[in-house]
């Protein structure tokens, strides 16, 4: 059985997660995303990645058995400490794809499967579903990313409030925290998760990439996504589907104004 199943919809690369019961990130999970993701950064078919799950959860963060495994090493903490490295990898590598990803979450997505969600730029929840990084409760911390991006996401009272309570909450008070960008009912999710990648991927590749590339750079204190947006934005200007879209608009203005 494969865990990670990649397939296309015009634009779209979809990738979904099957490792049942619970998708538990593992390091043979680890593998399997860094294959795709060489297959993907290798062709240039597409401009979104859509990341969603097969079953009912989306992923239960790390596999049970990889945290006996941690406990029960001679030296637990370098045991973890590589678990953590290689992931951080896996999931530095989503967040610095210079395309659009997106992640929708049918089902509990809580502390390695949260922060596989974090590393993605989009994130759509079903109401129902349970989002949380619940570490601190068995004494550790959320180690794959999730302490940074989280913060860097909704500052640091509301990354308090998740991380130091490791109390999940449900999908709709995760878009009122900030946490997600969208939340519905689970019985629309797939719908209105297509639709919002199908309109993306309609958008002008370049334009996608060059706003990516601005949005991280606001984490700069030197005020570098100043200078990007003046010197990358003038050179959109200058590319040929940048010129139609402009001509077109430019024309379809003059038309309805008669």
């Amino acid at each position: 059985m494969t865990m990670l199943e990649l397939s296309r919809r015009g634009s779209v690369a979809v990738l979904t997660l099957n490792r049942p019961p619970v998708n538990a990130i593992n390091d043979d999970m680890g593998n399997a995303f860094n294959r795709v993701l060489d297959e993907l950064e290798a062709a240039d078919d597409w401009t979104v990645l859509h990341i969603r799950s097969q079953g009912k959860v989306f992923a239960a963060g790390a596999d049970l058995d990889l945290i006996r495994s941690w406990k029960d090493a001679p030296r637990p903490g370098r045991a973890l400490a590589g678990y953590i490295d290689r992931l951080q990898r896996v999931y530095r590598r989503i967040e610095l794809l210079p395309k659009v990803t997106f992640c929708e979450i049918g089902g509990a997505a809580l502390g390695g499967g949260f922060e596989l969600a974090l590393s993605c730029d989009l994130r759509m929840v079903a109401a129902e579903a349970k989002i949380g990084l619940p570490e601190t409760g068995i004494g550790l911390i959320p180690g794959l990313g999730g302490t940074q991006r989280l913060t860097r996401l909704v500052g640091r009272g509301i990354a308090s409030r998740v991380i130091l309570t490791a109390e999940p909450v449900d999908g709709a008070t995760a878009e009122r925290l900030g946490l997600v960008q969208w939340s519905c009912a689970r019985d629309e999710l797939e719908e209105r998760a297509r639709a919002v990648t199908n309109r993306i991927a309609g958008l002008p590749v370049e334009a996608l990439r060059v706003a990516k590339q601005c949005i991280a750079a606001a984490d700069d204190d030197r005020g570098q996504g100043y200078t990007l947006e003046r010197e990358l934005g003038g050179e959109l200007l200058e590319t040929p589907r940048t010129q139609e879209l402009i001509s077109a608009f430019l024309d379809k203005n003059k038309a309805e104004k008669g």
